[in-house]
């Protein structure tokens, strides 16, 4: 837990899943910087109404949460952080309205006054979102966008300029920027690219992707090679795919394990929905199970044959081994006595000192130049 001093207040803020000696921050210069600008400007009264995107632990929420404010997060570790942050604070954890990145952003027929959008990697979710912020704009709103100068490029600037209206950026203040943008009813912006679709290769299936998953446009090298080693079996009863995207890996397990009940987990919101949205599709009246929550929360334990995972090492712009290792660690927790993870990988990142750490036993399935998968059986 670390200490926010800004205008609006001393906030005490932890990043989530909250871990022991944590060295990271739950906020950057850029939602420094943003709300220093809002008192500056005056630009905060009783009665705004503020939108917020992509907080990613809560820290404007906290900030803000004396106004009418709704959040709109794609992660359910954002959301979980801001209640976490909120109830830290001693502040109301529903002073906060928070909606999901593919919910309506706010009542039909009302604007907001404030739409404050941290800058994310993803041109596509920002779109994506750019689009849905639109209905709910006068040309009273005043839309702010907040990010590190490095993730602010050409592209960014023309997302806003083609779909919102008149675009420009402050100074750069501790590697931060904030972009300034105003609605133009007169704009008519071409149609949302999102959600997109493409055949799976070597298949019938369709792929449905939001703006927010991993590879949206083709089959990624990494998954490929997964999904070229799926094992089948008949013991294989309950199958989860872990981290599972836009389902790919899920699915053709499926497809390899006609027996199994597959279960779909992700903290994207989005993932879930075009995980859903695959299988279905691929498997009409077929069961499944799809979970917007936290590595395997929910997930009963001593109840899993197979999990397969292709871990993320990075949590924002914060890189390190610490969502692979929560993941592993439920991954044991979830399986049966002889239940197997499947794990695939970067060749240099060593999940295999902590898989054998963890489970006492480590094989490698198969490996390329780049990539190898891994299996460890809960003995």
């Amino acid at each position: 837990m670390k200490t926010l001093a800004v205008p609006q207040g001393t906030f005490e803020l932890s990043r989530f899943p909250v871990r022991p000696q944590e060295t990271l921050r739950a906020w950057d210069a850029a939602d420094e910087y943003l709300l220093n600008y809002l008192h500056d400007e005056q630009l905060l009264h009783t009665d705004s109404r503020i939108l917020i995107l992509n907080d990613s632990f809560g820290t404007l929420a906290c900030a803000l949460s004396a106004y009418h404010t709704v959040a709109i997060s794609d992660s359910f570790i954002a959301r979980q952080g801001m209640s976490v942050n909120l109830r830290q604070n001693q502040l109301n954890t529903d002073s906060v309205e928070f909606r999901h990145s593919l919910m309506d952003y706010g009542t039909h027929g009302q604007t907001f006054d404030l739409v404050l959008l941290k800058v994310t990697k993803s041109l596509g979710q920002l779109e994506d979102q750019l689009h849905r912020i639109r209905p709910y704009l006068s040309q009273q709103s005043q839309i702010i966008a907040a990010g590190m100068v490095k993730g602010i490029h050409t592209s960014t600037l023309q997302l806003f300029e083609t779909i919102i209206g008149e675009t420009k950026t402050s100074l750069a203040r501790k590697k931060a920027r904030l972009i300034f943008s105003r609605l133009n009813p007169a704009i008519n912006p071409p149609a949302n690219s999102y959600p997109k679709s493409y055949t799976l290769e070597n298949t019938a299936y369709v792929i449905l992707n939001h703006a927010n998953v991993f590879s949206r446009e083709k089959l990624d090298i990494g998954t490929r090679f997964l999904i070229e080693h799926l094992p089948a079996n008949s013991r294989y009863q309950q199958i989860v795919d872990l981290g599972c995207g836009n389902g790919v890996v899920g699915l053709m397990a499926a497809t390899a394990n006609p027996q199994a009940t597959l279960h779909f987990v992700d903290e994207s919101y989005m993932a879930v929905a075009s995980a859903e949205d695959n299988f279905k599709r691929a498997f009409p009246g077929r069961k499944a199970r799809f979970n917007v929550t936290d590595c395997l929360q929910g997930i009963s334990p001593d109840s899993c044959d197979l999990i397969l995972n292709n871990p993320p090492f990075h949590q924002q712009n914060a890189i390190g081994d610490f969502i692979a290792w929560q993941m592993f660690t439920e991954s044991k927790a979830a399986l049966k006595q002889s239940g197997e993870l499947w794990v695939i990988g970067n060749r240099h990142l060593n999940y295999h000192l902590k898989l054998k750490k963890l489970f006492g036993n480590c094989t490698t399935v198969a490996s390329n130049s780049k990539f190898v998968i891994l299996q460890s059986i809960k003995r």
